[in-house]
Parts: structure tokens; C-alpha cells; sequence
């Protein structure tokens, strides 16, 4: 197979890039054909090219609407499919996945959608959220295939009418297996709580600083990893609220595993999510997992059996019910780990990703 990936921003690596990356470099290794398109320069490019990933950077491709500047990044991208002549193409994220969609309808090329986290969701204003429910119905026709990567996302979907349940499938997340030296030991104390998240305000740093700040004389301290617009005012209410000492802020980490190992618990009290790879790695690290009941986060968490669900007024509860339980955070992370193995290896995820590729090209005339 000829495989055409489309993901739209390059100057930020999360979840979708990672994830692209990644499914690109199997791809590769199972003897297929890939190339990358990505919108703009960045860390993204830079991850492609450590990878051996085949790449070009579309110049006019971005996150923001653009009527004209949106119209020269799907000629750009029609060049680029032309030159390349894939079997299909694999869209990743709300734009990218509108524009290479469309694409794709004008070159006749099968498309595989992936949305990682619907932009039909309500974490936008009732106005924005409106737009993109009409552009996402207006797109639909246009996918072949749309990946959901959770079962959330799917039923999402199902409910605001923007897919037929034909259309959709649904494919968890995967992520690699690390040595075991990176396997953590959650009941080892003082304990280390760490999150892994972009600094935006869909994951509400502020939400678990704050909890955190109800117990501040529990032993505990916070490693937060990652960047993002809003890491100034994260500092700034740290000290605000005297926990400044007990915050660490270990800015944006490639491969966090290592920092993972250290840790006894992770946290994340996200607004909304799709089903975010930070859990899945923080599973596959033995950690309990303390979560937001937000998206697909509980068809990896189970309460009360790998992490616990808090809803971000018990968030403190439930973080100091860990704190105080080494026996408890080494069961929940033990399970946590079992789940990964059993439910959230990449080579699972790419197998079934790939036979998604082969039984639509078998049905292409």
C-alpha cells in the first residue's frame, strides 16, 4: 500500500503527531509506502525525520479558518497527493481531516478520518460549536472510513448525526511497551504525582493545583510535564497559593517514561478529552491513574480497580485518599499495568488500523 498521512499543525507535538508518528513508522516496517503532510515547521517535522518517516510541510495548511489561506492549503495538498499518488489517505484532527477530506473526494482517493477528540464536542461556545457541526455533517460524505479512538467518540457521533454508524469504527489508542526499568513503584513515599498535559485550558492545570493546595501538608510533590500558552499563569498560581516548592515544572518531554518511573500517582482533572495517550502511558508505567470522568476516560480507568474518577470538586478526597494508601496505590497500579497489556499495545492499534487499509482497498473499485 501507498499510505498518505495529513495532520495539520507541525509547531505542536500531542496526542494526533505522536500518534501519526507512530502508525506512519509501523506502516513503513510492515513494507508499505508512507509519506507525512504536516502544516507549517516545528517539533512534529523534527519527530518525522529522527523516525525515518517520509515527510513534506505544507506551507499553507494551519489550525486557524482561513477561507483563502484554507482554499492554497487544499491545492497545496492536491500537488502533494498527485506527486506522491497514494492507494489512500489517513486524515488526522478537525482541519486536516475537512480539507483532506474534501481532497480526496475531488482526486477520488479512499479517506480514512481520524478526529482525536470530535470538534463537535462542548468544549467549544454554542456559535463555534454550531460551525462545526456543520462542517463536520457537510464532511462526512466525503470519509470512507472514520476512526474513532474511543467508544465515546463514536457514540458522539452517533448522537449529533454527523456519521452513519457504518461509517464508523472504532480503535483504541496504543502506545509502546518501555523496558522494565521504567516500570514505577507507586508505593514508594514521599509520594510524586505527576501530569502529563499541554498547558491549554481543556486540561485544567488549575483544577488540580488548587486540590492540591487543600493538603499542602501531606508529603507529596507535582511534576507537571509539558508546555503550552498558559505555563506562565500555571507558575503564577503556584506561588499564589504557597505550593510553588512542591511544583515542578519539567517542561515538554518527548518520551516521558522516565519521569513516569519516579512517580507514585497520575493525574490529570481535564475539562474534556478525547481519550488521551497520557493515561495509557502512565498505565503501561504501573501508576494508578486519578481522572476526570471526561471522554473516553473511563473505558481505560476503571474505578476503583487500575485509578480512580474524581469529579474535580473530590478531587483533593481522592487524591488524598492515595497519598495515604501506599498499599492501595501499588494494587491500583498494578492492574493499571495489566489493563495496558491486555487492552493498549501499539501493535494492537497498528494491526487493526491496517486491516482497516486492506478491507478498504479491497472494496475500491
Amino acid at each position: 500500500m501507498k499510505i498518505a498521512y495529513v495532520i495539520t499543525r507541525a509547531d505542536a507535538v500531542g496526542g494526533a503527531s505522536v500518534h501519526v508518528r507512530d502508525l506512519a513508522r509501523a506502516m513503513l516496517e510492515r513494507g508499505h509506502e508512507v509519506t507525512v503532510l504536516a502544516g507549517g515547521e516545528g517539533p512534529v517535522v523534527d519527530q518525522l525525520h529522527a523516525a525515518g518517516v517520509p515527510f513534506r510541510s505544507l506551507r499553507f495548511l494551519s489550525r486557524s479558518i482561513h477561507p483563502i489561506r484554507d482554499l492554497r492549503a487544499a491545492r497545496e495538498l492536491a500537488q502533494a497527493l498527485r506527486h506522491f499518488g497514494p492507494d489512500l489517505l489517513s486524515v488526522h484532527t478537525a482541519k486536516a481531516g475537512w480539507i483532506g477530506r474534501a481532497v480526496a473526494s475531488w482526486l477520488g482517493l479512499p479517506v480514512v478520518y481520524t478526529p482525536h477528540g470530535w470538534s463537535i464536542a462542548d468544549r467549544f461556545s454554542p456559535w463555534t460549536g454550531f460551525a462545526f457541526h456543520l462542517a463536520e455533517r457537510a464532511a462526512t460524505k466525503w470519509a470512507t472510513v472514520i476512526i474513532c479512538v474511543c467508544q465515546y467518540e463514536k457514540e458522539l457521533a452517533l448522537r449529533k448525526r454527523v456519521a452513519a454508524p457504518d461509517r464508523l469504527q472504532v480503535v483504541y489508542n496504543g502506545v509502546h511497551d518501555i523496558p522494565a526499568e521504567f516500570i514505577a513503584n507507586p508505593a514508594t513515599a514521599p509520594v510524586r504525582i505527576v501530569s502529563v498535559a499541554r498547558f491549554e485550558a481543556p486540561k485544567d492545570h488549575r483544577t488540580l493545583l488548587r486540590a492540591l493546595a487543600t493538603i499542602p501538608t501531606r508529603e507529596w510533590q507535582l511534576d507537571l510535564v509539558g508546555d503550552g500558552p498558559l505555563l506562565p499563569q500555571t507558575r503564577a498560581l503556584a506561588s499564589e497559593l504557597g505550593i510553588a516548592a512542591k511544583v515542578h515544572f519539567l517542561g515538554y518531554q518527548p518520551d516521558p517514561a522516565r519521569t513516569l518511573a519516579r512517580a507514585g500517582i497520575f493525574a490529570l482533572s481535564s475539562r474534556s478529552e478525547g481519550f488521551p495517550r497520557s493515561i495509557l502511558e502512565a498505565m503501561r508505567a504501573g501508576l494508578p491513574v486519578v481522572a476526570t470522568p471526561v471522554g473516553g476516560i473511563p473505558e481505560a480507568v476503571r474505578d476503583g480497580v487500575n485509578g480512580l474518577l474524581a469529579t474535580t470538586a473530590g478531587l483533593a478526597a481522592t487524591l488524598t485518599k492515595l497519598i495515604d494508601n501506599p498499599e492501595l496505590r501499588a494494587q491500583l497500579g498494578a492492574e493499571a499495568r495489566r489493563t495496558y497489556e491486555s487492552r493498549f499495545r501499539f501493535d494492537r492499534m497498528a494491526e487493526e488500523t491496517a486491516d482497516i487499509y486492506r478491507s478498504l482497498l479491497s472494496k475500491s473499485p
